[in-house]
């Protein structure tokens, strides 16, 4: 039982590493990229983030923001951010579809402006995630890779000790070596990149979106109800005659908050971003943070701060993580969610993200995440070689199915991680399918064997 079990996860080992080791070079390297995204856009786009404009008027945010929009037809701000020096201002205006960023000196001039897709932190993010095509399916084959990844590194350790694989072979040939070195990283690295990949999957097309509705329908161990449904303005601020006109609405949660495809509302009776600012000063409230307009007449100001917004020089700590609202007319401040206020689930969340972002905490992080994520180009490379070394000219040279017995160890194994992860319990199913049909196959071929003999 003890060798069949060894040699079921060996097959199915090799099988899923063959198909997904592509999948996890473009994962890994995109990764260290988004790693260092921060480091490489200070000086990639110093003159947009720190640079000035060179001229000496003086404009209020509400001007600057309304000669961005006469400079980008068709485009309307969704969202004001306001960082710490000496970064500048950041406008993110979007016409429904498609995103730029816009950037204001002390003086809210424009210094520059930026096409949102080809930025390099959203660039190496949506390879990391979609490998730059997007997709449900591309979205769900990315996190599909990942979940077997895990199965990889747990059956990996399970094979190492089983089959005593650190242990150095007096005459040791290439491959043996080769071998060794595979499961001695790979069993090191273990932990940290389970922890890696599973933070990872709290954002991910199918788990994450899971995960997220736990949140949002489990108040007390995920999302506040105020932050999911936030508070509204007080419409009796609206003139009457305007009251009646039907407000534009928002084009989801999702676009709300982020600005992704919100369109931005405005009315004539709406409390000035500059106006805000002054609210917001009062109540002592330091960058960075981000103002989101509201997208219908009964909207609020959001001012967020995030730790894992994916904008250079906006992110916090998780502890100092927090939404206000403003109602939009008044400027009255209505109330917020802190950190404090999250359930378990939002907490994990918050701690989670940045961590597999590489900014938890500062540089250590980083260099955690780098040393990790080489370390598994190196485990992936020796494993690569370890099969090539071993491979019959002109032949696959896969792990042979030595017997028809099930192993329920094996099993068991197989189905907890399939209900942890159900996007690799779906894809469970089309290996035992194909494993089924290659057993027909090869019982057919030995009963013709016979038959000739």
């Amino acid at each position: 039982m003890k060798n069949l079990l060894y040699s079921r996860f060996w097959r199915l080992h090799f099988f899923a590493a063959l198909f997904i080791t592509p999948l996890l070079l473009s994962l890994t390297l995109s990764g260290i990229g988004y790693l260092f995204f921060t480091d490489v856009e200070n000086r990639l786009y110093d003159d947009y983030f720190f640079g000035e404009s060179h001229k000496e008027e003086v404009l209020t945010i509400d001007d600057a923001v309304e000669k961005a929009e006469s400079a980008f037809a068709g485009y309307s701000t969704t969202k004001v951010i306001m960082l710490e020096e000496p970064y500048n201002t950041r406008l993110t205006l979007s016409n429904g579809t498609k995103q730029k960023y816009v950037f204001l000196d002390d003086h809210n001039q424009m210094v520059g402006s930026q096409d949102a897709d080809y930025t390099f932190s959203n660039i190496m993010r949506n390879t990391h995630s979609s490998l730059f095509i997007g997709g449900t399916f591309v979205n769900y084959l990315v996190e599909l890779a990942a979940c077997w990844t895990i199965f990889l590194l747990l059956s990996g350790l399970y094979m190492t000790f089983k089959g005593n694989l650190l242990k150095k072979g007096k005459s040791e040939n290439k491959r043996q070596k080769s071998k060794r070195l595979h499961a001695l990283v790979g069993t090191i690295i273990t932990i940290p990149m389970v922890m890696f990949i599973s933070t990872g999957l709290l954002w991910s097309a199918f788990q994450g979106s899971m995960l997220a509705d736990i949140a949002s329908e489990n108040p007390t161990f995920g999302y506040p109800l105020l932050q999911q449904k936030p508070p509204t303005s007080d419409v009796s601020e609206i003139p009457w005659a305007t009251r009646q006109l039907e407000a534009p609405t928002s084009e989801g949660e999702h676009a709300q908050h982020h600005g992704g495809g919100a369109v931005r509302y405005t009315n004539d009776s709406q409390m000035t971003i500059a106006q805000l600012e002054k609210e917001i000063n009062s109540m002592n409230i330091t960058k960075p943070y981000s103002i989101i307009y509201p997208s219908n007449g009964e909207g609020v100001y959001t001012v967020a701060k995030a730790s894992n917004s994916g904008v250079t020089g906006l992110d916090v700590k998780p502890t100092a993580e927090a939404t206000m609202y403003f109602d939009q007319y008044s400027g009255k401040f209505i109330d917020q969610v802190n950190y404090d206020d999250y359930g378990p689930l939002a907490k994990f969340f918050t701690w989670g993200i940045p961590l597999h972002e590489g900014h938890l905490f500062g540089w250590p992080n980083k260099l955690l995440n780098l040393v990790v994520c080489l370390a598994f180009l190196a485990v992936i490379v020796w494993g690569i070689r370890t099969w090539i070394l071993r491979r019959k000219k002109g032949e696959l040279s896969a792990p042979p199915q030595i017997s028809h017995k099930i192993s329920m160890p094996f099993i068991i194994f197989l189905v907890i991680l399939g209900i942890m992860m159900p996007l690799f319990g779906a894809s469970l199913i089309a290996v035992v399918v194909i494993e089924f049909i290659l057993l027909g196959w090869q019982t057919k071929k030995k009963l013709r064997a016979q038959e000739t003999k």
